[in-house]
């Protein structure tokens, strides 16, 4: 009888929120989602690990890790980008390039 395993599908979901929050948010939510989906990850692999016949879902549980880790290095980047934005220009150069970035649609 095949089982699936308890946090498959919840390391899924982690991946796919860790590569949409790196990209569309701060690289923090990209982290932290991506942390805690390889915590799960690591629990549910050592399950499978001790009985690899009585459990039909791996590939979820894998695909779901390779995008956690995709999530965690983009959070990575874009943390480490933020802070030397900040290095080389501060936050008002960098608060008037937003403004600038806003201005330019309106013409």
């Amino acid at each position: 009888m095949d089982q699936k395993l308890p946090n498959a599908q919840t390391v899924l979901i982690l991946g796919i929120v860790s590569v949409v929050g790196s990209c569309c948010c701060t690289g923090l939510i990209g982290i932290i989602c991506g942390l805690i989906g390889l915590n799960k990850y690591k629990s549910d692999k050592l399950l499978y690990d001790a009985n690899p016949s009585q459990y039909s879902d791996f590939g979820n549980l894998n695909t779901g890790r390779i995008l956690c880790i995709i999530g965690l290095i983009l959070g990575i980047l874009q943390v480490l980008y933020f802070i030397y934005i900040l290095a080389t220009i501060g936050w008002d150069g960098y608060m008037q390039q937003m403004q600038d970035l806003t201005k330019m649609g309106r013409g």
